[in-house]
């Protein structure tokens, strides 16, 4: 069982940065696949970005490649998400989620992660 509380939304304008944090509970933190997702108001949520394998494999959502980059700190129990050049339609709740391989789902599909957050509010200006 894992627990996630994200953290370090707000509003930015434009052109900005935000760095986002998800707090983990449990000693089994490091061995758990971590995923964003994000869902702006009218839409279905969407994949941002994911890192498995004790980090050494990485998938980014196209809308978000080469402006986000996801990490983590497993001493801290912990998982990042920075975010730059942020625009007006990166605007959404972001939700981190934990997950284990197995029942055949990807790392990039919601199937894949039983543990969510709570979601965090990002709101970008123009």
């Amino acid at each position: 069982q894992v627990q996630l509380v994200e953290s370090g939304g707000g509003l930015v304008q434009a052109g900005g940065s935000l760095r986002l944090s998800c707090a983990a509970s449990g000693r089994t933190f490091p061995t758990y696949a971590m995923g964003w997702f994000r869902q702006a108001p009218g839409k279905e949520r969407e994949f941002v970005t994911a890192l498995i394998w004790r980090g050494t494999t990485t998938y980014y959502g196209d809308s978000v490649k080469g402006r986000f980059t996801i990490s983590r700190d497993n001493a801290k129990n912990t998982l990042y998400l920075q975010m730059n050049s942020l625009k007006p339609e990166d605007t959404a709740v972001y939700y981190c989620a934990a997950g284990r391989p197995g029942g055949g789902y990807y790392p990039t599909t919601e199937p894949y992660y039983p543990y969510w957050g709570q979601g965090t509010q990002v709101t970008v200006s123009s």
